[in-house]
């Protein structure tokens, strides 16, 4: 039996998975109301493909509770914040589900960290304390970390299809967890050392987000200069060596917002281009802002009330809000009482910001200036109901809108 900690994002299509793949596991979490809805069959967020993968897993052996349970593997998949501060890893929600499995466990138990963490994570935090509850790491533990690595909106295609990294100090404990993810994992799995398993996730997503910042960064020459950033991208990219991303109003989500803080955190001398790329993206909702600014001075749009933020997700098609560049944006408008602006996603079903709108035409008949944040298929398809509309396309898919302006 496999006892999953954490049902979010990551635990709970992974329970899913090793369930239909006809292995025993218990999903734990400390929300009784999220353990509660999943027992009565409700799925507490929408993903392609999860209903069918949750049906077909509780008809094997999968439970539901808010208690540790007493097995021999464990895998641990619970938030891991970073201190705004500081930038460094807050582990205060691993080290507290690890004590919990400590306090269960029996000796010789195998206790696998999903949860992305910071290089040496494990060394500074997470050894400490097991010994500290008297455990021998190798003889009554065995530690291993494997970081995951799907996306919301393509979950259970990358659990399958993605390759996966495990680090462990000890190779033949490697190869048998190796060979657990192989129930249902068809890439390659690389069992590695433990440090190396931390960095690679970290680095993974720290190159994601330099690469995102240059694309921001063009955008911004070239708004000052009058030029189109897209069409630029677009002629540059015909080179077989250069493959540039697409500038946006942010960079959301809980890794590639995250990870590249762990690094500037523990290596502050070392990292200038990774806390230069971070403070690029992290500017881009100000530099939406001032789009916004421009656009209400030349059309002489006085009123904030008449702006409208069409997404709250931090990605196109998911209902994830964690980071999202709209939150960042809300956030500089009430620090400039920059208030009323509306907001709407036809994803977010449950209010979470003031003057959230849940109609979508309601929401589009109170404003002039449409602020297109989020790529939603919902948006592409309704293109007719805001052409008449003053449109900032921040994500560059505005084809029939006669006046729109670009990042």
């Amino acid at each position: 039996m496999i006892n999953i900690i954490g049902l979010g994002y990551i635990g709970l299509p992974t329970a899913l998975m090793f369930a239909k793949s006809g292995i025993k596991v218990v999903g734990t979490d400390y929300n009784a109301n999220l353990v509660s809805s999943l027992i009565e069959g409700k799925l507490p967020f929408e993903e392609e493909g999860l209903e069918e993968l949750f049906q077909e897993a509780r008809s094997n052996e999968i439970e539901f509770t808010t208690e540790y349970q007493k097995t021999h593997t464990y895998i641990l998949a619970v938030p891991t914040p970073y201190i705004k501060e500081s930038k460094k890893l807050d582990p205060k929600y691993v080290i507290s589900a690890l004590n919990s499995v400590l306090d269960v466990c029996d000796k010789g138990a195998v206790i696998i960290i999903e949860s992305t963490i910071s290089p040496g994570t494990i060394d500074k935090y997470i050894r400490p304390a097991i010994e500290r509850k008297g455990y021998v790491i190798g003889e009554d533990i065995h530690l291993l970390h494997a970081p995951e690595r799907i996306i919301p909106g393509n979950m259970v295609y990358e659990l399958e299809y993605n390759s996966r990294t495990i680090g462990t100090d000890n190779q033949e404990i490697g190869e048998k967890v190796k060979g657990l993810y192989t129930n249902f994992c068809k890439e390659e799995i690389v069992v590695t050392d433990i440090r190396s398993a931390e960095m690679s996730k970290v680095v993974e997503n720290t190159y994601r987000d330099i690469n995102i910042a240059f694309a921001n960064e063009l955008a911004k020459i070239c708004h000052t200069d009058n030029m189109n950033v897209y069409e630029i991208i677009r002629i540059a990219n015909m080179h077989p060596r250069v493959n540039i991303m697409q500038p946006g109003p942010g960079v959301g989500g809980h890794c590639i917002s995250v990870d590249p803080w762990f690094l500037v955190g523990d290596y502050p001398d070392l990292t200038n281009l990774i806390l230069t790329a971070r403070k690029i993206n992290d500017s881009m909702p100000r530099h939406v802002l001032g789009r916004i600014r421009d656009i209400m001075r030349e059309h002489g749009i006085k009123d904030i009330s008449k702006v409208g933020l069409y997404g709250l997700t931090y990605k196109e098609n998911v209902d994830d809000t964690r980071e999202s560049p709209t939150l960042q944006l809300l956030e500089r408008m009430d620090e400039h009482l920059a208030f009323g602006v509306k907001v709407f996603d036809p994803l977010v079903k449950e209010r979470i910001v003031d003057h959230q709108f849940m109609n979508f035409d309601d929401f589009i008949n109170e404003i002039e200036i449409v602020v297109v944040m989020v790529g939603h298929d919902h948006i592409k398809n309704n293109m007719d109901s805001i052409k008449d509309k003053h449109v900032l396309d921040t994500k560059n898919i505005c084809t029939i809108v006669d006046d729109v302006y670009n990042l």
